[in-house]
């Protein structure tokens, strides 16, 4: 039986009341609820809820109109509060969602995608005191790449992170002036270039095309709004729940007392926004205006920690010439063509991370279903290999794909799988990390070897090609490498998750090995290191150091001092792991060094502090000691597993370590105001650098000690030596020197290289 369409008013003993159309018992198409608290919604309803366009009233003053869908704001609507806020644009489920504007109630204005709520993808944010930026966002802050330009003129355009200045960038002072580098949390963090106001620097022309500017040289770099295709969460913070079934207009007048919106007002940016409307940066770049000079072609080489400079060198630059160390320093995205294969056609990094992303997860997932059992000796053999074909269009055993047919080879996987479970990695991780959407992305070859280089999306591993002889040397060293690495699960020596091989239908190959990434931290790596123990050759001229140089044995400029235990835990690991090199007849490997270098909130101020009492005529006994401690940015605590992550990775090394200064107690390392880490051998070591003062130098040094966090790896493992052949080149090119790794058994080269190591590098403490 049908129920006929009649308009009526309803009244409840509580004070709500309905006037409109009624189907039955129910709402329908036209109405006016009001409650007893004055809250009011008059427009469409479906059935017993609001659905369609409407108007909503609250007490509070507060107002929305536009469209609604089960009693939630879902559609295209406009909200504005009793204080002033005032919001237009998509809703979904209460929030808002895609593309919309909002005025806040200080007068700040954001334009730009939302999602849940809160600003995310690209959209532009104009402050009440004229600062505006634009560029992407996430959760509600600023970050990706983006542009903010104060009232000043002043303006960054470069990477954020949460609302701070993180990664490369270009700031514009208001008068022409300009410094290119890298920043960290918001500070200048790494080496830049400053050229001064009226300086000649037209390479930077190229960062930008005039189609990027507006009238007033405001630098847009933003993205075309595009509607994010995300999954929303029903937890919602400005939670509509209103009428759901009824059977009686008892049971809506029961219910509706829901409707009493509980609207939390963003009223202002700082809900937003990681900073508020008086952000500024021109102080922070006070004394890059202050010490520029009027003259054209000075150029001033700079280097930051963590907002402290360290290192300033002035040069005369022309052009052309700045012109090519902007291309070499500073480029935002430079990969280096490698000299691997040309086998693509142009396409050829493409189509190799492609292949070799179909290649794992099909070997991965076709090997984690066995069963785990022990290794055998037929797990190492010629036969234990996997081999499929991957044809384009797809095949019973593999997906249909864009890149060209190819063969694929997987060497050895039960040892690798068991080695991956050894280092406690999830095999849906492994393959997540590697074979994701956007899993790998190339790097710049640090050697001379040719390789093609790739880094995971989360920074855990590395890939890099290989040539055959060095397949056969991983090969043939893996069972004596595989029993090494269970018995010292401390080891430095680099750790091996994969060995594969592509093959194109016209026979041209191409090898890779995974290995784990020993720089994967949080904290960035301000310098890095390649040592050998060599003195031959072993240096980087100056004008191809970028922030991302890997340095050599005669670049080193500092000692590492620590505390004893970890001095002793990791030279007796390093000595463990050259015996097993020196067992496989390997030669040439080298210590991977990475350092953080920490930099007090108070250094700078003690050193200015300094520097102003060694003026003085007179000081008194005992001050000027005092003066030369240097607070300490680093602090070793008594290890808490509930605290600090313990959880394995491809860079963890093992157990965590034991500190002397703590009573021989396992330690984290705590670093005042940014986190607490795990200290594990190779991993998060805490150490004081002094620098190696050199007469003469023509850079200007601040300071003589930092606090440093190292983090290292043995790497370059792969290569076997012909000693007859070594010797001959070394002495017709007139080269020998006791230190030179070309002329040594690679006992002596074992020894040599630790007594390096230990005299040179981690000397004991004074």
């Amino acid at each position: 039986m049908e129920h006929s369409v009649r308009f009526d008013e309803k009244s409840f003993s509580n004070g709500d009341v309905y006037i409109g159309m009624i189907k039955g018992i129910l709402p329908h198409d036209k109405g006016k609820y009001t409650w007893s608290d004055g809250t009011i919604y008059e427009g469409d309803w479906e059935g017993e809820k609001m659905t369609g366009k409407g108007l909503i009233v609250w007490s509070s003053g507060a107002q929305y109109e536009g469209e609604i869908s089960g009693g939630y704001l879902h559609g295209y609507g406009t909200l504005t509060t009793s204080s002033g806020c005032f919001y237009r644009g998509g809703w979904r489920m209460n929030a808002q969602h895609g593309i919309g504007l909002k005025q806040y109630s200080n007068s700040d204005v954001y334009e730009g995608l939302w999602k849940e709520g809160v600003p995310e993808g690209s959209g532009s944010y104009t402050w009440n005191n004229g600062n505006m930026y634009v560029g992407n966002w996430k959760n509600g802050k600023i970050n990706g790449r983006g542009v903010m330009k104060w009232v000043n003129s002043d303006i960054f355009d470069g990477f954020w992170l949460n609302g701070l200045m993180h990664g490369s960038g270009v700031y514009r002072f208001g008068d022409g002036g300009l410094y290119i580098g890298t920043w960290n949390k918001g500070l200048k963090d790494g080496k830049g270039v400053f050229y001064p106001a009226g300086s000649k620097h037209s390479s930077l022309k190229k960062l930008h095309s005039p189609s990027d500017q507006d009238d007033n040289g405001f630098l847009l770099s933003v993205e075309k709004h595009q509607a994010p295709k995300v999954r929303v969460m029903r937890s919602l913070s400005e939670k509509i729940t209103v009428i759901s079934r009824f059977k009686s207009f008892r049971q809506i007048s029961h219910r509706t007392s829901s409707l009493k919106i509980n609207l939390i007002h963003h009223d202002s940016a700082q809900d937003y926004v990681f900073h508020d409307s008086s952000l500024t940066l021109s102080n922070a770049f006070e004394e890059d205006q202050s010490e520029a000079s009027g003259k054209s072609t000075l150029v001033y080489e700079r280097e930051y920690v963590q907002g402290v400079l360290i290192m300033e060198r002035i040069s005369e630059c022309s052009e052309s010439s700045c012109k090519k160390k902007q291309q070499n320093k500073f480029s935002m995205k430079q990969v280096k063509k490698n000299s691997c294969l040309d086998i693509f056609e142009g396409q050829q990094s493409y189509y190799l991370k492609l292949n070799l992303q179909l290649g794992i997860r099909y070997t991965v997932g076709k090997i984690t279903p066995v069963p785990a059992r022990e290794v055998r000796s037929s797990d190492f053999g010629d036969r234990a290999r996997i081999r499929m074909y991957f044809p384009r269009a797809g095949s019973q055993l593999t997906p249909p794909h864009c890149s060209i047919n190819f063969y694929w080879k997987d060497y050895c996987p039960m040892v690798f799988r068991n080695l991956r479970e050894m280092f406690k990695l999830d095999a849906a991780e492994y393959m997540m990390s590697i074979c994701g959407d956007s899993g790998l992305r190339d790097l710049s070859s640090p050697g001379k070897s040719g390789s093609i280089f790739y880094l995971s999306k989360d920074d855990r591993f590395v890939i890099k090609t290989v040539n055959k002889s060095e397949l056969k040397v991983l090969l043939n060293m893996l069972p004596k490498y595989y029993r090494h690495v269970g018995d010292h699960e401390n080891t430095l020596i680099t750790k091996f998750f994969g060995l594969h091989r592509i093959k194109l239908r016209g026979g041209k190959k191409v090898r890779f090995v995974v290995m784990g990434n020993v720089f994967c931290t949080e904290l960035q790596i301000h310098r890095r290191y390649d040592l050998k123990g060599s003195s031959q050759g072993r240096y980087t001229n100056n004008d191809k150091i970028n922030c991302n140089t890997t340095l050599k044995e005669l670049d080193l400029k500092y000692e590492f001092h620590m505390d004893k235990k970890l001095r002793e835990s990791l030279l007796k690991q390093i000595s463990l792991d050259c015996k097993f090199l020196e067992s496989q007849h390997i030669i040439d490997y080298s210590l991977l060094l990475g350092l953080h270098f920490r930099a007090p909130e108070n250094l700078k101020a003690f050193v200015e502090h300094h520097e102003s009492m060694q003026h003085q005529e007179s000081l008194p006994s005992g001050d000027e000691g005092e003066l030369l401690i240097l607070p300490k940015g680093l602090i070793l605590v008594s290890h808490e597993p509930s605290i600090v992550n313990t959880a394995p990775g491809p860079h963890i090394r093992g157990n965590t370590l034991r500190a002397y200064s703590m009573g021989d107690n396992e330690v984290d390392l705590l670093l005042p105001g940014t986190a607490r880490l795990r200290v594990q051998l190779g991993v998060n070591m805490p150490a004081q650098a002094t620098r190696k003062l050199q007469e003469e130098s023509k850079e200007v040094e601040l300071f003589e000690v930092y606090d440093v966090v190292l983090y290292m790896g043995i790497i370059d493992i792969l290569q076997n030596y012909n000693l007859k052949k070594k010797i001959e080149h070394a002495y017709k090119s007139l080269q020998f020197d006791p230190m030179t790794i070309s002329v040594v058994e690679p006992k002596m080269y074992d020894d040599r290289f630790i007594k390096f190591l230990e005299e040179k590098v981690f000397p004991e403490n004074p």
